[in-house]
Parts: structure tokens; C-alpha cells; sequence
């Protein structure tokens, strides 16, 4: 297990490279999300949209985090995959730095999720893009989502938490 206890013992960095620590995060529900531009899971942007517009006033927040470890399918930098994502999704939910979800360049906060809420058989690896991990209002990881589970299918857990 990792030594921090919650979301709020994370930095994360903005698209602009500014550090922003997460404990402003602290009292709403979450769902952290690896992204990418060009993959066949792409189209959950609308349901993560659409989640963010439900919910958002009651305290959740959807935070993405773009990554090309899969597939290459994320190649853009900051400014062309916010374009994408408001152009084609109308995203309007934080989009973060792209990072690295596996590896040795694994941001922390990456490796403290895996390791709260590993995947299928224990496997700590993000097998994809459009992982989802929901946290609660304690900042602690509730759950890790497939890929091939869609942003409207776990509406009924966040609104458990909300």
C-alpha cells in the first residue's frame, strides 16, 4: 500500500505545466480518467460530459488525464487535444497534463490509485485508455472501472457517494 492516505497528498500538473496540489479536490466525489483522442473508447467524452453536467453542482468532478501509452492514440500536445475534446465533446471537466499511467514515469497519484484498486486478477497495470477510478468524498479510491465500462453505468455509484 502507499503511504498517502488520500487524493489530497497529490500534485497533479495543469496542461500549461503549472503544479496544482489536489487537496482543493477534498470533499467531492471524483472520477479520475486516463484519456486519449484517437481510441475507440474516445466517445466517452460525451458521458463523462454528461456526468459532470449532472453532477457537477452537487459536489463531483470528472478529471482527465490524457495519455499515449496506448496505441499512440493520444500523439497531440496540450492545446491540440483541449481543441479536440471542446470541438468535438464539448468538454468543459479538467484536462490535465498528458502523463504516463504505467512505468517507471507513472505519476504518483497513478501508482497510489493502482495500488487502492487494482485490476481484474490483482494486475496493478492500466490495461487501456478510459480507465475510470471513483473516489470518494473522503478522498479515498472506491472503485477502478474497464474501459469498456461507460460513464452512464456508474452513475448510480456516484450518486451513492453524492
Amino acid at each position: 500500500m502507499s503511504e498517502a492516505k488520500t487524493i489530497a497528498d497529490f500534485t497533479a500538473k495543469l496542461p500549461n505545466g503549472e503544479e496544482v496540489s489536489l487537496a482543493d479536490k477534498a470533499g467531492k466525489v471524483l472520477l479520475v480518467v486516463n484519456t486519449a483522442s484517437r481510441c475507440g473508447f474516445t466517445p466517452q467524452y460525451d458521458g463523462l460530459e454528461a456526468l459532470y453536467r449532472k453532477f457537477g453542482g452537487q459536489g463531483f468532478e470528472v478529471i482527465a488525464f490524457p495519455c499515449n501509452q496506448f496505441g499512440a492514440q493520444e500523439p497531440g500536445n496540450a492545446e491540440e487535444i483541449a481543441s479536440f475534446c471542446k470541438l468535438t465533446y464539448d468538454v468543459t471537466f479538467p484536462l490535465m497534463a498528458k502523463i504516463d499511467v504505467n512505468g517507471d514515469d507513472t505519476i504518483p497519484l497513478y501508482k497510489w490509485m493502482k495500488d487502492e484498486a487494482p485490476g481484474l486478477m490483482g494486475s496493478r497495470s492500466i490495461k487501456w485508455n478510459f480507465t475510470k477510478f471513483l473516489i470518494d468524498r473522503q478522498g479515498k479510491v472506491v472503485r477502478r472501472y474497464a474501459p469498456t465500462d461507460k460513464p452512464e453505468g456508474i452513475e448510480k455509484d456516484i450518486t451513492k457517494l453524492l
